[in-house]
């Protein structure tokens, strides 16, 4: 039997049921006879801190493109109406009219998004609220933990700041990331 191709597909839910609309995609899937069908079901999500009032830093996880899911289909004509009949879901994207086919994502757009999915899981944390050059902060991690420094350059890829810190009344450049500094 020749291996079928497996294409993604966008799905449009209702904005923050996409866990809820992931899940009942995922257990309808277990429960009829089209999984071998759907291959995977995907949230692209990501990290982000930031610090509340209180000076506490909290962590939780939000989509990078809410109100979407995306799913990896062989047979788009035998999951098609399954899909549509779950709670939440509003369609798919490159669809005029509910009952159209939907169009499967460019391979260059599914590398794009697998590469962006595997960057954010690597990516540790980021910040709502970036640092700005020349503001001072407090370093809380590290050999340098309690100094105080000023922000000279700020690399929002790789979520680094240089700052200098006064060691011995010698001011000295530091790289340290977003995560290991907070606001005075």
């Amino acid at each position: 039997m020749a291996e079928v191709e497996r294409k993604w597909y966008v799905i449009k839910a209702v904005t923050g049921t996409e866990k809820k609309v992931k899940q009942n995609i995922e257990n309808e899937v277990e429960l009829s006879i089209l999984k071998d069908h759907v291959h995977k079901v995907l949230i692209p999500t990501e990290k982000v801190f930031h610090t509340t009032k209180s000076g506490k830093k909290v962590v939780t996880e939000r989509n990078y493109f809410p109100s979407y899911i995306f799913v990896e289909v062989s047979e788009m004509n035998k999951v098609f109406s399954m899909i549509l009949d779950i709670p939440g879901v509003l369609g798919f994207v490159g669809c005029k009219h509910k009952s159209d086919l939907p169009v499967a994502l460019r391979q260059a757009e599914v590398s794009r998004l697998l590469g962006k999915v595997d960057e954010l899981l690597s990516q540790d944390e980021s910040l709502l609220q970036p640092y700005k050059v020349g503001e001072e902060v407090n370093v809380t991690d590290g050999p340098f933990n309690t100094f105080k420094g000023v922000i000279e350059e700020i690399d929002t890829e790789k979520k680094k700041l240089k700052i200098t810190v006064k060691i011995f009344g010698r001011k000295t450049p530091l790289e340290l990331g977003f995560a290991q500094v907070e606001k005075i």
